[in-house]
């Protein structure tokens, strides 16, 4: 309101100049028509024109400017708003982020250096816990599949499981194909092993001699202690090996490899 009241203010002292300017002008005229010279005529000519421009500049609007400004304004605070959007969004995938980097860190630190790992496909990728449910359906634990694919990029992983018949092997590798387990740079599906007793899959574990071996039978990883570095037990239970024992021993395959501990 006051600026209104100010533009009004000084729009009347131009257009008091302007009417001066218009009765100077008319006189001046007189004059140098009265003399009728070439030179009065010239500025006669250049006075007409200063007046012409002076008239023009005092009646034009200012509005345009102001609007202009509020545009200014607009894209400013339209900036200002992305900015901001662009730091929450940052914000919120930041833990994402270091989750990922945390869980990449806690494999390769486990694996220390290990090219090769074999593992039981039940109770430790499948839900499923004996080769019975497996003629029945197959379902891939979704917790694991993260880490079995991070574990895939530091060394070669061998799946391998006890099975009845060779309708169970097909729903296990359609349920692993599902689970994206077997999708480019994942695991690779003639590394994923079938026998049809528990000794078979001993057989297939000291004939790979791998650095790692996951199992949920204590018996199989009581007798392949002496020839994998890293046997690791899986059991919601727990078990007492014998003191001096090299066997590891979790709860999960996802949660040892997330874990802080060192080996």
């Amino acid at each position: 309101m006051a600026n209104s009241q100010l533009t009004q203010q000084v729009g009347d002292i131009f257009n008091r100049l302007a009417k001066k300017f218009n009765r100077k002008f008319a006189e001046t005229v007189f004059i140098l028509v009265k003399h009728k010279r070439a030179g009065s005529l010239g500025a006669l000519a250049g006075f007409a024109i200063a007046i012409l421009l002076t008239s023009k500049f005092l009646r034009s609007p200012m509005r345009p400017w102001r609007r202009e400004q509020k545009e200014t304004g607009s894209a400013s605070s339209s900036s200002t708003l992305l900015q901001e959007s662009e730091v929450t969004s940052l914000s919120e995938s930041q833990p994402i982020e270091n989750a990922k980097c945390s869980l990449a860190q806690g494999v390769k630190k486990k694996l220390y250096g290990s090219r090769k790992m074999t593992c039981q496909l039940l109770g430790v990728i499948l839900e499923e816990r004996s080769p019975e449910e497996l003629q029945e359906h197959a379902t891939v634990r979704s917790s694991v599949v993260e880490v079995l694919l991070e574990i895939s990029k530091f060394c070669d992983i061998y799946l391998m499981e006890r099975i009845i018949d060779d309708e169970s092997g097909e729903k296990v590798m359609s349920a692993l194909q599902n689970a994206g387990l077997l999708e480019a740079g994942g695991l690779m599906k003639d590394k994923v092993l079938f026998c049809s007793t528990e000794n078979g899959r001993s057989s297939f574990v000291r004939q790979l001699e791998p650095d790692w071996h996951v199992d949920t039978n204590p018996e199989i990883l009581s007798q392949l202690s002496r020839f994998v570095r890293n046997p690791l037990y899986i059991s919601s239970a727990g078990s007492s090996f014998a003191s001096g024992s090299n066997i590891l021993i979790s709860t999960s395959l996802e949660l040892y490899f997330s874990e802080e501990s060192t080996l």
